[in-house]
């Protein structure tokens, strides 16, 4: 037979606690009085009484008894019997756990601020009982009663109350937090404005959670606790529901092995008021062990402040942790101590069964708990991590976890990496935003965890990447060839091209065989452009748009062929004529002398810039790529304009017009 004993059960906090106030009084010698049973354990209490220790069962008895010492159970009492109790001038050891003490805060506060109070639980328990006389009557409701107890979903669904009536919801500590849940969820559909807070011990979720994954694992199950102990009751109904050969017992000689001794995997647990004695001796009796041996193999671990240790986890909440440590007590990781992420449900990253390795931080955090950190043993480990990244140059890459002020945080098994804005890009970075919740790859470039400066550097990665594309691109790149690349910067004279590790210029004067203004006018950032490579010297590299079989004088003599009648638009004008284009990359001279029959001083006077106007081929030279055009040439026959061109006159202010189309000519072909 194998027989397998649930890691918590017994003895919770609260309970071992009161127990052993009441033992060291009882060794002390005078009057000990407990103010009722001190657990729902017969064993336990007729040990005490025989000790010398008197329950007490009503104020009256209390008042005429003799003066000494009275014990406060760990169900705890009304705040008027608290009160009561003092006045008559015994000796108060108050060893109510602290989770109930806690619930008394809250009712208190919450009724004093109009709230009506459900307590989920047993209306006749002496720890729902002593709950309720915490509660303020500030709401004149009904009676001026403004709480309820609820424990089935009969109670939740009858609910009724005004519907602006706000609501605070706790529990019972030892009451089955499944069942709380949905008692919870029927009043939630009811619309009102709801505090739920859960007060079910961190222990009693323990011990149910695990008999429940026993009872499944088991072909019977043991629940040893007192008769009248309700948190043993509900592990009774809990492990009967999964396994049906369940036997309740409150001692070992309530025990028939004759109904176990067939089955091959038996469960044992127990309610918190039992004392491990008696578990020890059940699981002897069961496994033919002496019981010296048990106590060998279930030797309690010693911890300290700041050892590690290993637990599995029993419950989880969604901003705490439950961990089985094999302690006396439940080891306890808040949000908090579990991650630097903020806001993170911790029911979506741990489940129960999980093995996890934590620090301790104190042994008792002030309710009876271990007080445990996760996120700090992990970044002890995250700074080797770092540290060996830091040593080995090694490329990290975290998810930004933070938009700081000056720079980014990143975190690596909990370990946290400043990267300054400095560092971020080799350009600067306006708005950090962009990179919230992103990627990103660095290098550790300053590690320092005493003084808590570890420092990432992404700007050293671009840097050597972009050196690694350019050593690349030049041992391609050659003059006149094709090649693609993205606009990243413009200027007056021109466009930086990104052509993937290095910039070329595309100049204003090779961005098209005409002229070109602005450069605006033609790109926007982040366009994309096929150039060609016109020179490189050295790391500069100089781009053209103006590919040669584009060039528009390929064609030129005979579409403006001497005679040829065509027609362009004013682009400029000077005192001795306007320049005309016929398309884009030619320009033509038309000649002051040449615009009418009239005389004309000045072309401004009689033509405008944009202005469409049609005039005769006069003169090509393609050569010198110089074009001369005449209005007043298109009206006189072909004779008498010959004996004009031939005249002094004409002859001076053609050659004067034609050196200053070549320095036209040349400023356009710059």
């Amino acid at each position: 037979m194998k027989i397998t004993t649930a890691k918590s059960a017994g003895f919770c906090f609260g309970v071992e606690r009161a127990v052993d106030v009441v033992y060291k009084e009882a060794n002390n010698g005078g009057n000990v009085y407990t103010y009722g049973p001190i657990i729902h354990n017969e064993e336990v209490v007729e040990e005490l009484k025989r000790m010398g220790v008197r329950v007490i069962k009503s104020l009256e008895e209390l008042k005429d008894a003799p003066k000494g010492t009275i014990i406060l159970r760990s169900h705890g009492v009304t705040e008027a019997t608290y009160k009561e109790i003092a006045s008559f001038g015994h000796e108060i050891k108050d060893a109510t756990c602290p989770f109930v003490k806690k619930i008394h805060k809250i009712v208190h506060e919450q009724s004093e601020q109009d709230r009506f109070v459900i307590i989920v639980g047993n209306p006749d328990h002496p720890e729902v009982e002593g709950i309720i006389g915490w509660i303020k009557n500030t709401n004149q409701l009904d009676s001026n009663v403004n709480y309820m107890v609820i424990q089935e979903e009969e109670d939740a669904k009858q609910l009724s109350l005004p519907k602006d009536q706000k609501l605070c919801i706790v529990s019972q500590t030892t009451f089955n937090y499944k069942k709380f849940q949905d008692l919870v969820e029927i009043i939630s559909k009811k619309g009102y404005d709801i505090l739920v807070l859960n007060t079910i011990c961190n222990a009693t979720q323990a011990r149910q959670s695990e008999a429940y994954e026993l009872a499944r694992q088991s072909d019977a199950m043991i629940v040893i606790g007192g008769k009248a102990s309700s948190n043993t009751r509900k592990l009774y109904e809990i492990c009967k529901k999964e396994c049906e050969n369940t036997y309740y017992i409150q001692k070992l000689d309530d025990l028939d092995l004759k109904l176990i001794k067939s089955f091959r995997n038996v469960g044992i647990t127990a309610g918190a008021s039992t004392p491990n004695k008696i578990i020890k001796e059940v699981h002897t009796v069961m496994s033919e062990k002496s019981f010296q041996q048990l106590l060998e193999e279930e030797e309690v671990v010693k911890i300290s402040n700041g050892d590690v240790v290993e637990g599995t986890v029993l419950a989880v909440k969604e901003d705490e942790i439950i961990l089985n440590i094999g302690y006396k007590s439940e080891g306890i990781i808040t949000r908090n101590e579990y991650t630097n992420t903020p806001n993170v449900d911790l029911t979506t990253v741990v489940n129960v069964g999980d093995k996890l390795q934590a620090k301790v931080l104190k042994v008792n955090d002030g309710e009876g708990q271990v007080a445990l950190t996760y996120k700090r043993l992990a970044a002890e480990k995250g700074n080797k991590r770092l540290e060996e990244a830091f040593n080995n140059n090694e490329v990290l890459t975290a998810k930004v976890s933070a938009v700081l002020k000056g720079g980014l945080s990143v975190i690596i098994d909990e370990a946290r990496v400043f990267i300054p804005a400095s560092l971020i890009s080799d350009s600067y970075v306006k708005d950090l935003n962009q990179y919230n919740g992103q990627e990103i790859s660095f290098v550790i470039t300053e590690f320092n965890p005493r003084k808590r400066r570890i420092i990432g550097n992404r700007k050293q990665l671009i840097l050597a990447e972009k050196e690694k594309l350019k050593k690349e691109l030049f041992e391609k790149l050659e003059v006149g060839m094709t090649i693609e690349g993205t606009v990243k910067n413009i200027t007056d004279f021109g466009a930086f091209i990104d052509l993937g590790g290095a910039d070329g210029l595309l100049h204003i004067s090779e961005m098209s065989w005409g002229r070109v203004e602005n450069p605006r006018n033609l790109f926007k950032v982040g366009d994309k452009v096929t150039t060609f490579v016109k020179n490189i010297q050295g790391e500069k590299i100089a781009l053209s748009l103006k590919f040669e079989d584009q060039n528009p004088w390929i064609d030129a003599e005979n579409k403006y062929a001497v005679g040829n009648v065509i027609t362009g638009v004013v682009a400029r004008m000077t005192d001795f004529g306007a320049f005309i284009e016929l398309e884009p990359g030619i320009d033509a001279l038309l000649h002051v002398s040449q615009i009418s029959k009239e005389h004309v001083d000045k072309p401004s006077d009689v033509l405008t810039i944009g202005q469409e106007i049609t005039s005769k081929v006069v003169e090509f030279n393609k050569e010198d790529r110089k074009i001369s055009l005449s209005i007043k040439a298109m009206d006189i026959p072909e004779t008498e304009n010959a004996e004009n061109a031939d005249s002094a006159e004409n002859v001076d202010n053609v050659e004067n017009a034609t050196d200053t189309q070549e320095e036209e000519q040349a400023e356009v072909t710059e």
